[in-house]
C-alpha cells in the first residue's frame, strides 16, 4: 500500500510503522541497514538533516522505495503553500 510523505516527520512514521510491521526494534534495523540505532530514532522522529544515503540505506532494508510524482490537491502559489 503506497503512503504520502511530504515531511521529514511523515516519512519518518512510515518508517516506524514499516519497522514494527515487520517486527525490528530500532537496532535490528539499523544493523541491517549498515547504521546507528540513534540514527533510526532520529529519522524515525521526524528530525531535519538525514543525508539521503541514510534514508535510502533505511528503505532498502525495509524493502521500500521512493516513487515520485505530482502532488495532489491544489497547485502551489508560493514556497509557503508546500508545507
Amino acid at each position: 500500500m503506497p503512503f504520502i510523505a511530504r515531511s521529514p516527520k511523515q516519512l519518518g512514521n512510515v518508517i516506524q510503522r514499516t519497522r514494527k510491521q515487520l517486527g525490528f526494534t530500532q537496532t535490528q534495523l539499523a544493523n541491517i541497514a549498515g547504521l546507528r540505532q540513534e540514527k533510526v530514532s532520529i529519522i524515525e522522529n521526524g528530525q531535519d538533516g538525514a543525508k539521503l544515503s541514510t534514508i535510502f540505506a533505511l528503505l532498502a532494508a525495509l524493502n521500500l522505495e521512493i516513487t515520485v510524482g505530482e502532488r495532489s490537491g491544489k497547485l502551489a502559489k508560493g514556497i509557503e503553500d508546500i508545507f
